[in-house]
């Protein structure tokens, strides 16, 4: 199957996201990984209890903050939009996703990014089928 890596600097809000949301809309397609070059003690606590009210689901039960050297090798490559330089890793395929980070912003700047998030996992999952 297709491994799909979600990464951005800290792995810690849309890159984690990107993950679940791969895993919940498209694991019948492709793996989603997720993973940055430094890591945060827990996923974004905003965006936890956000796809948990969303879509029922739970990110601290299955995933944590990652490095890339945690991930195994992937096919497909997607930065969230680092805004400095984003992390490299080596793949078939890669594309920026150019996404603001929400972190310290309103819920509905969350939803936003989280409903962009969701509407790229599927176009990506239809490119792929």
């Amino acid at each position: 199957m297709i491994k799909v890596a979600f990464i951005c600097v800290h792995n810690s809000c849309r890159s984690q996201i990107a993950e679940a949301l791969g895993r919940h809309l498209a694991s019948d397609t492709f793996e989603s990984y997720s993973a940055g070059t430094e890591t945060k003690p827990q996923i974004n606590q905003d965006a936890v209890r956000l796809m948990k009210e969303l879509y029922d689901i739970d990110m601290e039960k299955n995933q944590y903050p990652k490095l890339l050297d945690d991930i195994p090798p992937v096919d497909i490559v997607i930065t969230m939009g680092c805004n400095v330089e984003c992390p490299y890793l080596p793949c078939k395929h890669r594309e920026d996703w150019g996404l603001d980070d929400p972190t310290g912003k309103s819920d509905e700047e969350f939803k936003k990014v989280i409903s962009i998030i969701e509407a790229r996992i599927i176009e990506l999952k239809k490119k792929l089928i």
